[in-house]
């Protein structure tokens, strides 16, 4: 699915996202969706949210 568009993401889904740190690399973080944060229904670069980790980033693979 695809992670630039929020009606995708629920919380406690599985996703891959890149990290504000990571954008250069693109390299990708996996985790558990703990909040939903970008307000808009899409966004070009994906759709921010908070890991159960704790890391902020935006959703790249809906898993």
């Amino acid at each position: 699915m695809d992670g630039r568009y929020r009606n995708n993401l629920d919380k406690g889904n599985r996703v891959q996202i890149v990290l504000k740190a990571d954008q250069k690399s693109g390299a990708l973080t996996a985790g558990v969706v703990k909040d939903i944060l970008t307000n808009s229904s899409y966004h070009p670069h994906g759709i921010k949210v908070r890991l159960e980790s704790g890391q902020v980033g935006r959703v790249k693979v809906i898993e």
